[in-house]
This record gives structure tokens, C-alpha cells and sequence, in this order.
């Protein structure tokens, strides 16, 4: 395993266990023991750094199972306060308090304020005092490092990277699609020069980049998912690159990849190669879904996620029929139940108006 230092000295592993879109039962529960014997697994190989959330349903209590049996001593645990979820600045104590709880330990080592944007910054933030409610905590030890995850435009993430002077890290969406998405390369870069430890998420974009078209394919430098990783490495402001693994074979490849993982260890014209791959992925995808399923509080329980991945193969390799038939298994109608009422907007990271996209899909499959 191949690690990379924050400014604190601790030495993290390149590949980090993502703990959101762990492998699930038919009853849409997680499987637990997978969860224990595959990250175990993952942690006896080398890897240092496991990331969940509050947010991300039982993902904590179960990440709280896997790092019993002297397994947390072995980890940087990193977990995310629900900023958007806050009425109050009582708030923060309590799902702290909870978190600990749920991950049966006493403290966590990298905590971030989750998915901030300019907002969420202005109000809950600066609102409810959560900077120097993190501090506290800091000095009580129940957390070691404060960090942010971000999803917004480059003005705000600069907002935020430059409105507080003792971020330890930050969390930043990074892939060869998004080079200027978001905070991109120039926000990795601008985070690394002021000291932060950067964690990269969705490299794979929820899954699109390890399965891409055959004329993606033929641009990249080795197979889609090596590529996608290799591309994040290579630069060396990166320090932590995040997988949601969800089957064992992924984690044994991408521990193999993060073995080799080195900055510098792509040429000039790989580089380019891949940057003009995900220029013309991004062309082949109609909607910029990552399978997050934050969007899952729809009151009319349309499966957005579903419908978006569906209508992108569609789009990707051309099978109408084929679309119209996994469509047709998703529910009569199903896009056309959508009332416009937003609640799936307000949740989305990528700021997607899905009211609208859903609309679009009804005058496809109609």
C-alpha cells in the first residue's frame, strides 16, 4: 500500500474504504458480515482510512462493527456532520454524541462538515456556531482533525477554503469528467497550497466511469476503472482517493492498483488521454447523476437514480428497446408521478433539476 502524509504527520493510505454504498441484502439492509470481513480485509492490506456519514443511513453502526476486535486502533475514521440537518446549535452535541455511539468509539479523527455550499455555509454554519462547536470538541477530544465536503461552483468552494484559517482537510468531488466541475483541479490544487490534506470522492462517478462506451475505452491508457484511479494518483495534491465498494473483487483491484499508486507515475499523453476520455463521456451521458441517492426523500417514491442510470445506457449504447423494457419494469408510469414539489432538488449534490429531467424521460418512454 502506497501512503501520502496530511499536515499533521499521519501517514494515510492511498485508497480509502467509502462506507455508502456498501453491499446490501435482498431486503435492501446492509450485510453485515460482508461489511466486517471485507473491510477487515481491506485494513490487513494495508488500508488506513474509512469514511462514512451520519447521513448515509446504518453505514455507522456497521462501520462501528467492522472496527471492533482492535481494528479502530488501525484506521483514520472519518465521519461527516449532517450540517443541512441542523435546526439548532444544540444540534451539533447531540449527533456527535450519537455518532460516537453508533461507531462505538470515542472519538473520530477526521470529522467534516458534510456536502457545504454557499447556503449551507451562510446559514447552518455560521448560524448555528458549528466552527466553534468543532473547536470545542477538538480540545475535548472527541475530534482529532475538522475538515469540509463540498459540493458546489469554484467561487464558493474558495468561500469557504479561505473563510476559516484551521481546516485540517477537505473532501472535494474529482474525477477525469470533472477536471473543471465543481471545485476541480484548480480547487484541489489552490486546498493543497494552503496545507489541506484533500480526499478525492466519486473517482468512478457512482460507478458511470467503470463502465464506459467502446470509444471512452480506446482513449484510455489501460481499463476504464485502473485508468480513473491511476488519473487521481498521478497528481500529487491528492492524498486520499475514496472507493464505495460494494463487491469483494473490487476491493481485491483497487488494492492491487493502490499498491502501485504513485504522483508522477503517468505521461504527458496519458495524462491527455484521459482528459479527452472523459470530454467524450460527458457527451454520451445525458444526466449528471452519480447514484448518490440523496435524492431518495421523493414522497411519491420515484426511483430517481434508477430512472437517471437507465436513461444514460440509454444514451451511452443505444438501446431503445432494451430501455423501454427496464423502464417498463420500474413501474406504469413511473416518471409521470413526479408533482414538482423539489424536495429531491434541495438534497441533490450535483444540482440537478430533476423535476425537469423527469419530465424529459416521460416524453421519451411515453
Amino acid at each position: 500500500m502506497q501512503y501520502r502524509m496530511d499536515k499533521n504527520g499521519n501517514a494515510l493510505s492511498v485508497l480509502g474504504f467509502g462506507m455508502m454504498r456498501l453491499k446490501r441484502r435482498q431486503d435492501d439492509t446492509l450485510d453485515e458480515q460482508w461489511a466486517i470481513n471485507t473491510l477487515r480485509y481491506a485494513i490487513d492490506q494495508g488500508l488506513n482510512y474509512v469514511d462514512t456519514a451520519y447521513a448515509y443511513g446504518d453505514s455507522e453502526r456497521v462501520t462501528g462493527l467492522c472496527l471492533q476486535d482492535g481494528y479502530r486502533e488501525k484506521v483514520t475514521l472519518a465521519s461527516k456532520l449532517p450540517v443541512r440537518m441542523m435546526t439548532c446549535a444544540e444540534d451539533f452535541d447531540r449527533i456527535l454524541n450519537e455518532q460516537l455511539q453508533r461507531l462505538q468509539t470515542d472519538h473520530i479523527d477526521y470529522y467534516l462538515l458534510h456536502a457545504l455550499n454557499r447556503e449551507t455555509w451562510e446559514r447552518e454554519v455560521k448560524q448555528y456556531r458549528v466552527l466553534e462547536q468543532a473547536e470545542k470538541a477538538k480540545q475535548e477530544g472527541k475530534i482529532k482533525y475538522i475538515g469540509f465536503s463540498f459540493h458546489d461552483n469554484l467561487d464558493a468552494f474558495r468561500q469557504i477554503l479561505n473563510g476559516y484559517d484551521q481546516w485540517d482537510f477537505c473532501q472535494i468531488q474529482l474525477n477525469y469528467m470533472d477536471v473543471d466541475y465543481q471545485a476541480g483541479i484548480t480547487g484541489l490544487k489552490e486546498a493543497h497550497e494552503k496545507g489541506l490534506a484533500v480526499i478525492i470522492m466519486e473517482p468512478l462517478r457512482g460507478g458511470t466511469l467503470a463502465n464506459v462506451p467502446s470509444e471512452v475505452a480506446r482513449l484510455l491508457p489501460t481499463e476504464p476503472v485502473e485508468s480513473a484511479l491511476n488519473f487521481l494518483w498521478n497528481m500529487p495534491e491528492v492524498t486520499v482517493v475514496l472507493s464505495g465498494m460494494s463487491e469483494f473483487d473490487q476491493v481485491e483491484q483497487n488494492l492491487t492498483y493502490a499498491h502501485k499508486a504513485q504522483a508522477g507515475m503517468l505521461s504527458q499523453q496519458q495524462v491527455q488521454q484521459t482528459v479527452a476520455a472523459g470530454e467524450t463521456m460527458r457527451r454520451s451521458l445525458s444526466i449528471p447523476c452519480t447514484g448518490c441517492n440523496y435524492c431518495n426523500v421523493c414522497p411519491q417514491q420515484i426511483p430517481i437514480p434508477e430512472l437517471f442510470a437507465l436513461e444514460n445506457q440509454r444514451m451511452a449504447d443505444g438501446d431503445n428497446a432494451g430501455a423501454r423494457q427496464r423502464y417498463a419494469q420500474l413501474g406504469d408510469k413511473v416518471a409521470e408521478r413526479c408533482v414538482g414539489c423539489g424536495a429531491c432538488v434541495k438534497q441533490c449534490p450535483q444540482t440537478i433539476d430533476i423535476p425537469q429531467k423527469l419530465a424529459k424521460l416521460c416524453s421519451i418512454y411515453k
